[in-house]
């Protein structure tokens, strides 16, 4: 015997025609009752072999009924065919088996005269010709015993009789009179269950028997060869019984059994381990005989395997070799055998070939032809691609090869994002009026941002973007992005999938250095405006680890808050504002305002953070290195070193189907040192959102060297699946400050350390946070949208890999 595992749950028996002796047919009966007068109809069937086939077929031996207005009052269908129809052999016979019924009837009980022709129009009623056949009828005279025809012998001799009648006989004549009747419901009786063992839901899921169909004689029996070659079980009765408008299908099943299991192999297998063996057959022999109990905790433990490896199409294709007890199990791991690209519109539909060239997104693919499927790489496969920015939406559908169904075919469908865009975002600055706002000017400013995504389908791309506050003169504060990205710079088949980025930029921001303490007055604003170009080198080891070394050239002007070039700062806003009245620390490394610099920079990032239901979990450790030149006189020549680590610690797993993040104990240290020339705009600041919360950016200290700590627990909040957290930060600038050029924290009196704590709690998009200034004590209240303490932590780390 051979057990097949054709679906997820359900095991499918084949047997060979020598498996089963032709003289022990597999019986399978049903029973159709009426409300009339009780039990009105009994099918006995069997199931023989067809040839050498691995399939059987149920075959009605016997039909009878009690009264003749059984067929005639429409209450359930009429089983025989028309007496019209049958052939001259067949009534020869039936004449014949006729006589001898009624020879016993009135040997048996003369009273049977009286009930003869009950069922002698045809219709397989009894003694009648067309199917009631030797007195077998349920008649209560001939007695129920032999319309069972329960004897082996019997049943072989009506099975070569119906297998004659086959062959002269039309299947015409039998489904003419096949009337169906209402299922109002399917029940089953003894039915094994179990983990790995088909469900009621899945056994009955393709029958004809369903609620609300109407079902015939030959479609029952269909239904019962359906459950007899699962091989689950050893027969199967039906028993169908009246309910008010129509019938309920009863399936009474008994469990199949082999000797008991004395050898388990696995074959096709090629990454399961040698031990799952033994375990399956130390789980069997605790059982007497093999069953499917024993088989499905065979089939469990395997696939089990698979699917905790991501191995999603692992499964149990059949089961051999049960009689024997040395039972094999044939494996298919689902080997991907081909992977295409299918390209659709925005409703979904294919358009047979996109912008953006195939081999862009099959190198992005973990899988290759030959390798086995597996979920975790479908993962990485959707997330890396999504990476390109090419595609608004990608799916990757596995399913079985058209040619070999044991093995998988993979389709990338990808919905393409447009190739080119353009926004422009316009700026009209109002004030607040007697009663109204005014507009300030009629001056509009905005931005104005130019994207190519897919240069050369080859996923190569190109960003421009302009900004200013004035159109009509952006020369006053004019910003602008030029980038240009290529993917692979070594080719496809680069293995940490290096990266060329060239890029042109202008910008301007607040130096954080001229800040004023938290006794001092407020500080005139100095701003630095970098304008140069960078080209840099990425090399990605994994998704999140990477290394980038760049060379950037640019040139750095500090300006005032009038715009003019301010090469010193001022130490309050009543100060004049004039060049030669600035008395505080110098802005620049020259003493014009203006230094051109030339500087060598690298990153190194080693990140294996996850998402746990919304909550980053695991370690990132990033170290920055820049390393100033000083090719020409005036050029500052340094070395400045950055490096920090943070762990995500996750105190309890999340239950199997909770959505509520964990628990999460979050650790972070962070130092930084410059050796050599040093100038403001490349002072490290202490305190602010990214520093020490609690204080502003650069409140605590500007400084050469320095130290951050942080603590903060993460905790659920039932109910809202989000977390609240508290946190203790502290920072010091290691008595270093008196090191930078004009001492700009003792200049604006500052502290030089610092300390704070707080907590809150993320709803959403928005935050709402506490912190307290241990300098001042005092605390401040923040209600802002983002997203939470990550913002905060992992905003450190981003900001020091900008």
């Amino acid at each position: 015997m051979e057990i097949m595992a054709a679906s997820k749950a359900a095991i499918f028996v084949s047997a060979p025609s020598h498996g089963v002796p032709r003289a022990q047919p597999i019986s399978a009966r049903f029973v159709v009752r009426t409300p009339l007068t009780g039990p009105r109809l009994r099918i006995a069937g069997t199931v023989k072999p067809l040839g050498r086939s691995a399939r059987y077929e149920a075959v009605p031996i016997m039909a009878s009924a009690q009264h003749s207005a059984f067929t005639e009052t429409g209450a359930v269908p009429r089983l025989a065919g028309d007496g019209s129809r049958v052939g001259p052999v067949r009534r020869v016979r039936n004449a014949a088996l006729g006589a001898v019924g009624i020879a016993l009837g009135v040997l048996l009980k003369p009273t049977a005269l009286l009930h003869l022709f009950d069922g002698g129009n045809g219709n397989g009623n009894a003694g009648g010709g067309g199917g009631g056949g030797g007195g077998g009828g349920e008649n209560p005279y001939f007695g129920e015993s032999k319309a069972y025809a329960d004897t082996a012998d019997d049943e072989e001799e009506e099975e070569e009789e119906e297998e004659e009648e086959d062959t002269t006989e039309s299947d015409d004549g039998a489904e003419e009179g096949d009337e169906k009747f209402l299922c109002e419901g399917v029940k089953a009786v003894n039915l094994v269950a179990g983990p790995g063992i088909p469900t009621q839901a899945e056994l009955f899921e393709g029958l004809h028997c369903q609620p609300g169909a109407m079902v015939s004689r030959k479609q029952l029996s269909e239904d019962l060869t359906t459950l007899l070659s699962t091989g689950l079980f050893q027969n199967v009765d039906a028993n169908v019984q009246p309910t008010g408008k129509g019938y309920i299908v009863e399936f009474s099943f008994r469990e199949k059994v082999w000797p008991g299991m004395v050898e388990f192999k696995v074959s096709g297998a090629t990454v399961l381990p040698d031990d799952i063996e033994e375990q399956v057959l130390r789980e069997a022999r605790k059982s007497k005989y093999t069953t499917v109990r024993v088989l499905a905790t065979a089939k469990n433990i395997i696939e089990g395997y698979y699917q905790e490896k991501g191995l999603t199409f692992g499964t149990i294709s059949h089961f051999d070799g049960m009689e024997t007890g040395k039972v094999l199990a044939h494996v298919i791991e689902g080997e991907i055998t081909s992977v295409n690209c299918v390209y659709v519109d925005g409703n979904g539909n294919p358009v047979g070939s996109g912008s953006t060239n195939p081999r862009v997104v099959r190198r992005e693919l973990p899988f290759r032809v030959g390798t086995l499927y597996n979920v975790e790489d479908a993962k990485r496969a959707l997330r890396d691609i999504f990476l390109l920015q090419l595609f608004d939406n990608v799916q990757v559908v596995p399913k079985p090869d058209d040619d070999d169904p044991q093995k998988v075919a993979v389709d990338i469908v990808l919905k393409e994002r447009p190739l080119k865009t353009a926004e422009v975002e316009l700026e009209w600055q109002i004030a607040p009026g007697e009663g109204h706002p005014d507009l300030v000017s009629a001056t509009p400013g905005g931005s104005v941002f130019l994207e190519h995504r897919n240069l050369e389908g080859e996923g190569r791309q190109l960003y421009g973007s302009v900004s200013t506050s004035n159109f009509f003169a952006p020369q006053d504060d004019l910003g602008f992005k030029l980038e240009y990205v290529r993917p692979y710079l070594w080719g496809d088949h680069d293995p940490k999938r290096t990266s060329l980025n060239v890029s042109a930029f202008n910008a301007r921001k607040l130096s954080p250095v001229f800040t004023g303490g938290p006794f001092s007055d407020e500080v005139p604003s100095i701003w630095v405006d970098r304008a140069g170009a960078k080209v840099t080198v990425t090399e990605q080891y994994t998704r999140q680890s990477k290394m980038t070394a760049g060379l950037v050239v640019e040139e750095v002007t500090t300006r005032d808050e009038q715009g003019d070039p301010c090469p010193c700062g001022m130490r309050s806003a009543s100060h004049p504002t004039m060049q030669g009245d600035a008395d505080g620390p110098p802005t620049t490394f020259s003493e014009t305002g203006t230094d051109r610099i030339c500087f060598v920079q690298a990153n190194l990032t080693r990140d294996n953070t996850y998402f746990c239901n919304g909550t980053p979990v695991g370690s990132r450790d990033i170290f920055t290195v820049d390393q100033g030149l000083g090719l020409l006189p005036g050029n500052p020549f340094y070395n400045r070193m950055v490096g920090s680590m943070t762990r995500f610690l996750m105190l309890r797993k999340p239950g199997r189907h909770s959505e509520m993040p964990p628990p999460v104990l979050v650790l972070h240290a962070k130092a930084g040192n410059v050796i050599g020339d040093l100038t403001s705009y490349d002072t490290f600041t202490l305190g602010g959102p990214y520093s020490v919360r609690g204080y502003n950016v650069g409140e605590l200290a500007a400084c050469r060297r320095f130290v951050e700590g942080a603590v903060e627990l993460r905790v659920p909040v039932p109910k809202l699946n989000t977390h609240a957290y508290g946190f203790y930060e502290m920072a010091h600038d290691l008595n270093s400050s008196k090191e930078v050029p004009g001492n700009p924290t003792e200049f604006y009196r500052r502290m030089g350390a610092g300390n704070s704590w707080g907590g809150g709690m993320k709803i959403g998009a928005v935050r709402a946070e506490y912190a307290r200034d241990c300098n001042t004590s005092k605390g401040n209240v923040f209600v802002a949208s983002g997203s939470g303490s990550e913002r905060t932590k992992d905003g450190i780390l981003e900001d020091m890999g900008s």
